[in-house]
């Protein structure tokens, strides 16, 4: 099978059968645990759990670069097509990290562990907790897939909350508000910091301003 028929299969087998409550954050970061549960045979389940973090989200127009953590290339390839079928859906930038914790399996069958899990998590009342039915050949679709349905599921009221405070508006170079409070941010830390000095540089090339910010970059190591 070639590796977008594997994608492709994934997407159509991949089932949110519990996403969390609480939408993705505005402005903060948002941390949603996960169960992913994939089937091996009648009675024998592999159970992923981890955890995918969201950072903040930002402004952003479809040239800027984005940037996924602890996915595989496969997944990449997933992301790829998914932007390629909802080309609309730039306007608002999400950048995660997975962080797999542990896998487990189990001899009971699909809906028992899923049944289990749902009772689990009623219990402790998280809001930010998923469960995932998804495919253990490319369980990490399975586990992106999720992670788009929940982008989309945000995108709206993190949209109206940005509108609110004026952070979609684009000045003449065509940078959102948004990104340029960013970039201040990145300037104020790498003044305190020079670790993050890289990163601010990433962040200037993706908006294509590096040469507008040149000077004022280089006067913080020349202090």
């Amino acid at each position: 099978m070639e590796i977008d028929e594997k994608i492709q299969y994934a997407i159509e087998h991949t089932q949110v059968v519990r996403p969390p409550s609480q939408r993705l954050a505005t402005f903060g970061t948002t941390n949603v645990y996960y169960y992913l549960v994939c089937e091996l045979m009648d009675t024998v389940n592999v159970i992923r759990e981890g955890r995918v973090i969201a950072s903040r989200p930002r402004i952003v127009t479809p040239s800027y670069l984005i940037n996924l953590e602890g996915f595989s290339g496969q997944a990449r390839r997933f992301f790829e097509m998914l932007a390629e079928k909802y080309p609309q859906e730039a306007g608002v930038y999400y950048s995660y990290k997975n962080e797999p914790l542990e896998m487990n399996v189990a001899s009971e069958s699909t809906n028992e562990v899923i049944d289990k899990l749902s009772r689990r998590i009623e219990e402790r009342g998280d809001r930010l907790c998923a469960i995932i039915r998804g495919v253990e050949e490319s369980w990490d679709v399975s586990l992106l897939k999720f992670t788009f349905e929940l982008t989309r599921s945000s995108v709206n009221s993190n949209l109206a909350e940005f509108k609110g405070r004026g952070l979609l508006r684009m000045d003449d170079e065509g940078v959102p508000e948004d990104a340029r409070a960013h970039i201040e941010e990145l300037f104020k830390k790498t003044e305190s910091d020079r670790s993050y000095a890289s990163q601010l540089v990433s962040e200037l090339k993706r908006w294509g301003l590096l040469d507008e910010y040149q000077d004022r970059f280089l006067r913080i190591f020349r202090n």
